[in-house]
């Protein structure tokens, strides 16, 4: 356990993104079985454990610390994990357990954790914490709520494990999702000591291909041919993989998000629907959507079928979750992967053509002659296809013609031309500290806009943005938190906001839902700080009106009960 506390600790404060790969792959190539192959399931979110919940370790360093110093303390770190491992007090010699099991190993952890009962856990973790320094404790509460923020992300850390045997990630990824940790078998075959891992799973994910924003490109109107592209709309919904198979005769039909979570018991609908489709045997990469009447409904429609726990027939019924296909990955057996986009989008038009197009049908193709006539459909998506609603659509995708379906990130192959952000001018009105490497900045605000109230105008909140900011423009943004709080509601401070004094941050945002947690009545999509207006005066920041009006653009989305 310390060797691994000691990895997340060099991780976590490395910057360079080649220093994190060797330090990562250093670790799985001297570490022993079966502790990397937990350890890297760990740094993939492969682990999650049902009885270790943050309440717990609340509770244990409640009974060894004074509750008045934990919360100040807590406040001041501002991340659980961090203020518990400085805290929790270390066993004189002497003192009943001193004496003790030494500190645990990592395999010993997650296996423990893996099996204990609820009633056991407190008094296993707080012998592991007795025996830890504050690195291993940090390391181990990190481990146990899921919650690593190293900086390192599950592709990262597959790519180290790739360079083991001197392997390409895509290769770890083709035999990954299926799987189990310790993994051992699959360190076997990267270390050339054992077979490739072969899944007789029916229904497999695939790992994803992603794109890279068009605006990256240096002059990408002069440097790339529009000839060598397809377009198509980005639909603003939730991107899937729909997949069917058979195995011992026996149909299974699947659906994952784009980062391989199986989220097939939310949406049996489409479950359905796939399993009692017979020309629907293979894997569709799309998006999920709300189809109503042949138009796409906005995300704010869509949300009514995310993150519910139970799924009503009236739910299904009200809000029909719906594919719009964008590429074929397999069909029957056949992998299509190493085909060129085109020609995967050619079986694509003909294997859609035979599902039932309440379920899934095909994202049309944008048609354009030159990078103008795409960026004029992109700001005007109403105007440039049948069908199209502006609220429904993201922006295009731009694919190479020529293009393999690569998983990853690969360049040059696929891009995304989002549609410019709406951009409000907001008053910042409170601030709280952020976790890992931010836990000393204040660096998560909120922020509001002018309304008229009974007593004249005052500011409302509509939205909290935690980044769009410079690490220069944080340190700026955290001294003017600490120079102008005016009060303090526990780790929440209060920052100057009156017409006349205060700070106005401009706000871009992708789209706009009403709320009943905000005064407001609005929130916004995916919000972040685009510039500091340290030039203008808060009375000159926008009014609530504004939102109102292009709220008014967006249709009302029904409700329902869960």
């Amino acid at each position: 356990m310390n060797r691994f506390a000691a990895l997340l600790d060099r991780l976590a404060y490395e910057p360079r993104r080649n220093a994190k790969l060797r330090l990562a792959a250093a670790y799985l190539r001297e570490t022993p079985d079966p502790d990397r192959g937990y350890a890297h399931a760990a740094m993939t979110g492969a682990l999650t454990f049902r009885n270790a919940k943050p309440a717990l370790i609340r509770g244990l360093i409640a009974e060894r610390t004074d509750p008045v110093l934990f919360g100040l303390s807590y406040d001041y770190v501002g991340d659980l994990s961090e203020t518990v491992a400085l805290m929790w007090p270390t066993p004189q010699a002497g003192a009943p357990g001193h004496n003790r099991p030494p500190a645990p190993t990592l395999t010993e952890v997650v296996e423990t954790l893996a099996s204990a009962s609820r009633s056991e856990l407190p008094a296993r973790l707080a012998g592991w914490l007795d025996h830890l320094d504050e690195i291993g404790r940090w390391a181990l509460l990190k481990l146990i709520t899921g919650n690593l923020r190293i900086g390192l992300s599950a592709r990262l850390a597959k790519t180290a494990l790739a360079q083991i045997g001197e392997m390409e990630p895509n290769a770890i990824e083709e035999v990954w999702h299926g799987l189990e940790p310790p993994y051992e078998s699959l360190f076997a075959w990267i270390e050339g000591r054992g077979p490739r891992p072969e899944s007789v799973d029916p229904a497999p994910f695939r790992p994803p291909m992603l794109s890279h924003p068009l605006e990256d490109v240096t002059d990408f109107r002069a440097a790339l041919d529009p000839a060598s592209f397809s377009a198509e709309w980005k639909w603003d919904g939730i991107r899937v993989q729909a997949v069917a198979g058979f195995h011992e005769g026996r149909k299974t039909a699947r659906l994952y998000s784009r980062t391989g979570e199986e989220i097939s018991g939310a949406f049996p609908d489409l479950i359905d629907a796939l399993s009692g489709d017979p020309h629907f045997v293979g894997a569709i990469d799309g998006e999920l959507l709300i189809l109503r009447d042949g138009r796409v409904q906005s995300f704010n429609v869509l949300q009514q079928r995310l993150n519910r726990k139970t799924i009503s027939p009236k739910l299904i019924h009200e809000f029909p979750a719906h594919i719009r296909a964008y590429d074929l990955l397999a069909e029957g057996e056949e992998d299509l992967r190493a085909l060129p986009f085109a020609e995967r989008r050619s079986r694509l038009e003909a294997f859609v053509g035979r599902l039932d197009p309440q379920r899934i049908d095909l994202s049309p193709i944008v048609g354009f002659p030159d990078w103008p006539a795409l960026e004029a459909a992109r700001a005007d998506p109403a105007g440039a296809g049948a069908g199209v609603d502006a609220e429904a659509v993201e922006g295009v995708m731009v694919k190479r013609l020529d293009s393999p379906y690569v998983p990853g990130r690969p360049k040059g192959l696929w891009f995304k031309w989002k549609r410019d952000p709406f951009v409000v001018d907001a008053v910042l009105m409170y601030a709280q500290r952020g976790h890992g490497k931010r836990s000393s900045f204040y660096s998560d605000y909120t922020f509001g806009v002018w309304r008229q109230g009974q007593a004249g105008p005052e500011l409302v909140p509509v939205g909290k943005a935690y980044f769009g900011f410079t690490d220069e423009e944080l340190a700026q943004l955290d001294r003017f938190v600490r120079k102008h709080t005016t009060n303090r509601f526990g780790p929440v401070r209060e920052v100057t906001h009156t017409a006349d004094a205060g700070l106005v941050l401009e706000v871009a945002f992708e789209g706009l839902q009403r709320s009943t947690r905000h005064r407001s009545g609005v929130a916004m999509r995916f919000p972040r700080v685009s510039r500091i207006r340290w030039d203008k005066p808060p009375r000159e920041a926008d009014r609530i009106e504004t939102l109102e009006a292009l709220l008014a653009t967006y249709p009302e989305p029904e409700t329902t009960d869960p």
